[in-house]
């Protein structure tokens, strides 16, 4: 599963509004700067995370942004599904349906399903499973912790496991 640039700015930028101390507004184009990403993009990224109430503007000369919760209070799947949507591992699971929107149902959207799915469902539906949790499981507040430098925890988890894939050994 690959999210967009969307979501990758998108949490960089929610990182970025909650480190900020206090209830002080900082601009997109400050964060633009700061993160070296493009402004016009932040601008579309930051109405997405407005209309999810996730975070709120000030306008005038010391306008800008801040997050409409504590830290600690937004999970990150919130963030997620504010900018990409679905979470699905696969196109087939994207419910594209108006109005019948349920986050825990998987649609396996192919047209011989007969109700049963494809055999690859249980997979998927795991995988959908696991991102999903990880998501929900992880604040906001742990990503800004996890980005000070000094934090035990940062110390703790050390770095991404590395994931090497081997072929199976030949038999003679």
């Amino acid at each position: 599963m690959i999210f967009t640039t969307k979501a990758e700015y998108g949490v960089r930028l929610m990182v970025r509004l909650g480190e900020l101390p206090g209830d002080e507004p900082v601009s997109l184009k400050t964060v633009a700067e700061t993160e070296r990403l493009p402004l016009a993009y932040l601008e579309r990224i930051v109405a997405l995370l407005r209309k999810a109430e996730l975070v709120t503007s000030t306008r005038g000369a010391h306008g800008g942004y801040r997050l409409a919760r504590p830290a600690s209070e937004i999970r990150m799947d919130e963030v997620i599904i504010a900018l990409e949507g679905a979470v699905a591992p696969m196109s087939c699971f994207v419910d594209d349906r108006e109005g019948e929107r349920d986050p825990d149902r998987v649609l396996c959207s192919h047209l011989d399903d007969s109700g049963s799915g494809c055999a690859t469902k249980l997979l998927w539906t795991r995988v959908q499973g696991g991102v999903f949790r990880a998501l929900q499981q992880t604040t906001l507040a742990e990503l800004v912790s996890f980005q000070s430098p000094g934090d035990a925890d940062h110390d703790r988890t050390g770095p991404a496991p590395v994931l090497s894939v081997r072929p199976p050994a030949a038999t003679v």
